[in-house]
């Protein structure tokens, strides 16, 4: 059986975890019976070429003559540039490949207009199955296109439940077409080797700071600006209490630049992009997520096993579904600077006194990654690709 993973990226975001993993997953726990594959469109999963080489993944070359280092690809015109780029150039080649070598299954995940469009205006003899990636935004055109296409998809997969109900409400997809399957954020082996390795050498002296950290894209949607805010009157009352946050994005100078305003220069730090967080995390007091929207968010279910306290926006779908409040995790309201910092305060005196509780609460959200592991992304999904 054949299985092909269509999930072309401008920039390097969680989804590319979840299909490599989702194809180490298929093709451990199926014992190599089904063949998955992903098709690499204008190069992009030549960034990840080293790793999928290790796993023994293949990659369909679509020969689209274009290459993403050579694609405007920062700020929402230049990356629709991108995308309308890639449309044209490789729609085409998408039917070619389709027709020509017929796999069972196209598991859809980015830049979802190309393969949906061929799906509308042909038949193949390949099932289509639309795997939503992140909170879906239901603009006018997505939805009329989601809409158009339900009737020819075979199934379509969620993160979540919260966003399962949200299609259904919404009344985008057939009740009987949607499932939840979650995506495999934990390779146990993977993510315990990668504990092991150290602090880059250049930010060795984290290692020796009280901190807190935040990980993600530095783009509106993480809201970091809120955070950094806030941090600036937290720092008042901790003053020995650090902020480190790990990602790039378009927001970095005027991140740069609020930090500034604030004198946090000493006391906030940007360290970019890191391949590996798990250093950082192990360091850590505990993780804090301020964004306005995850799903299901990555970063909670590794700092979760990671055996970090959560403090996290109830923000949907993801966290608000995942984090029981004072349970496996601490939620606060929002854009609730009033809310934030009295949580803050609770965090705070529960890592730093409270050992029974601070215990019960780890021990509650490793248990909650479990559903997020390999083997149970393969029960979620093998019975569908049949």
């Amino acid at each position: 059986m054949k299985v092909y993973y269509w999930s072309p990226f401008i920039s390097n975001v969680a989804t590319t975890s979840a299909v490599i993993n989702s194809i180490k997953s298929i093709k451990k726990f199926s014992k190599n019976k089904i063949n998955c594959k992903i098709l690499n469109v204008f190069k992009e999963w030549d960034y990840f070429k080293k790793e999928i080489d290790s796993y023994n993944i293949d990659l369909i070359d679509l020969k689209t003559s274009i290459d993403i280092k050579n694609l405007p690809t920062k700020g929402f015109i230049k990356s629709r540039i991108t995308y309308l780029i890639t449309y044209v150039l490789s729609i085409v080649k998408l039917h070619l490949l389709l027709k020509k070598n017929k796999p069972e299954f196209l598991i859809i995940h980015l830049i979802t207009s190309i393969p949906l469009s061929l799906l509308i205006l042909f038949n193949y003899e390949t099932k289509f199955i639309l795997r939503v990636s992140g909170y879906p935004k239901l603009n006018f055109w997505r939805s009329i296109l989601w809409k158009i296409a339900n009737k020819k998809l075979y199934k379509i997969f969620c993160p979540t439940i919260l966003t399962q109900k949200l299609l259904l409400r919404k009344k985008v997809f057939k009740k009987e077409k949607l499932f939840v399957v979650r995506d495999p954020i934990i390779d146990v082996k993977d993510i315990s080797k990668k504990r092991k390795d150290k602090i880059d050498h250049q930010f060795n002296w984290i290692k020796d700071k009280n901190y807190i950290l935040s990980i993600g894209r530095l783009s509106k949607q993480k809201n970091y600006k809120f955070l950094i805010k806030n941090f600036a009157n937290i720092s008042k009352k901790y003053p020995n209490l650090d902020l480190v946050i790990i990602g790039e994005g378009e927001e970095e100078k005027k991140l740069k630049d609020l930090i500034k305003i604030n004198n946090l220069e000493k006391k906030i730090f940007l360290v970019g992009k890191k391949k590996n967080i798990y250093p950082y995390l192990s360091n850590a007091l505990f993780f804090v997520l301020t964004s306005d929207w995850e799903d299901p968010g990555f970063v909670i279910i590794e700092s979760m096993f990671t055996r970090k306290i959560i403090f996290s926006s109830n923000c949907k779908n993801g966290p608000i579904e995942i984090i029981d409040d004072h349970h496996n995790g601490f939620l606060y309201e929002r854009n609730d600077q009033k809310d934030f910092e009295n949580k803050f305060d609770l965090v705070m005196k529960i890592v730093s006194l409270g050992k029974k509780e601070k215990k019960q609460i780890l021990y509650s959200a490793i248990k909650k990654t479990k559903l997020f592991s390999l083997f149970n992304h393969y029960k979620d999904i093998s019975p569908h690709l049949n």
